[in-house]
């Protein structure tokens, strides 16, 4: 009896603990009211934007422009976003570039739509919109000011990151800049587990990205490649999707039959469960008198029914807008190696 007693208080205590383990480790997605739970069933916007200013790093200036004639301008959209009962919206915005995450969480207090904002810095268009003080610092001294704002919040606010977005130009041999930025970016993933949502283009510049990821043992199943629709060799994908990479088509705010052709291919090659889909859409410019705004809908509206014609199911349309965003945008510290042989 004693034996006995003893096995089953072993065993309650090592199912305690495993249930305790499991609820701690429980991927978490974080918006700008703070931090739930994975839920797979939620509809998910993946890259859009509210407010872009392409003035430059230099120039910026956020208390410039109007909350609440942004506001104005951008609600009747989000209106049009309760048909479709979206539930996340990601706004792909960075530092110098427009995010204003105060404007952000008014925008998610007037629709309870979950907005997600980030951390990191762009490099695309030769660094127009990197600080001159980053390049005086290490990658390690970058990655600590976005680690900064993920566990304290941003610009003083309460308001913390769901994701790192970062940007390079194109090219095989990424400047160092760019090396720069992706190095922190893999260091802050260590630290938060914050994916990392790259403005990529071509594969041409994906490989040294996920290069630099391996050689800080960070897994290609934390990275996000944007607007991966540009590439034209659709064998790239596959290899892509072999590495865990995340493959965002994300123009459909700009057109629509390359996607559903790309989208296809995804469905005939069994990387469905690797695509992440999204429209690029808005967004106010404060550079500008007049906004034309392109709406977050054409995902329902248009691709939806196209996609149905060619075959595609209900469940199979879930995964593109449903489980790989909850998936893709989970804070969990991904390491390398990938190889599913060596997990």
């Amino acid at each position: 009896m004693n034996k006995q007693l003893k096995f089953n208080t072993l065993f309650f205590i090592v199912i305690i603990g495993y249930g305790c383990s499991i609820t701690m480790q429980q991927p978490l997605i974080q918006d700008v009211k703070g931090t739930h739970p994975v839920d797979s069933n939620q509809i998910w916007l993946t890259h859009e934007h509210i407010l872009v200013d392409f003035i430059g790093a230099d120039s910026i200036q956020p208390n410039s422009w109007s909350h609440d004639s942004i506001i104005k301008e951008v609600m009747p959209y989000f209106e049009e976003l309760k048909e479709f009962n979206v539930n996340y919206f990601v706004d792909a915005t960075p530092n110098y570039l427009g995010r204003d995450v105060l404007l952000l969480e008014k925008i998610a207090d007037k629709t309870g739509i979950r907005i997600i904002t980030n951390t990191g810095l762009y490099g695309a268009r030769n660094n127009k919109f990197i600080p001159k003080y980053v390049q005086e610092i290490t990658a390690e001294d970058l990655a600590q000011m976005w680690i900064n704002e993920y566990k304290n919040g941003i610009d003083g606010t309460s308001i913390k990151p769901g994701f790192i977005k970062i940007g390079i130009d194109n090219s095989d041999s990424l400047h160092t800049m760019h090396q720069k930025l992706v190095k922190a970016a893999a260091l802050t993933h260590l630290k938060t587990g914050l994916t990392i949502a790259s403005h990529t283009g071509k594969a041409l510049g994906l490989w040294p990205q996920l290069n630099i990821l391996k050689e800080m043992g960070v897994s290609p199943e934390s990275f996000i490649w944007v607007h991966a629709q540009a590439e034209d060799n659709n064998d790239n994908y596959l290899k892509a999707a072999e590495m865990g990479c995340w493959i965002s088509l994300d123009g459909l705010g700009w057109e629509l039959e390359k996607h559903i052709e790309k989208i296809l291919f995804a469905k005939r090659n069994g990387i469905l469960d690797r695509i992440l889909i999204s429209h690029d859409s808005g967004w106010y410019d404060p550079q500008k008198e007049n906004q034309t705004i392109k709406p977050y809908t054409n995902i329902f509206r248009k691709l939806y029914p196209e996609l149905k014609s060619h075959g595609f199911t209900d469940d199979e349309f879930k995964l593109l807008i449903s489980v790989n965003p909850s998936k893709a945008f989970s804070i969990e510290i991904r390491n390398y190696p990938l190889d599913k042989n060596d997990k």
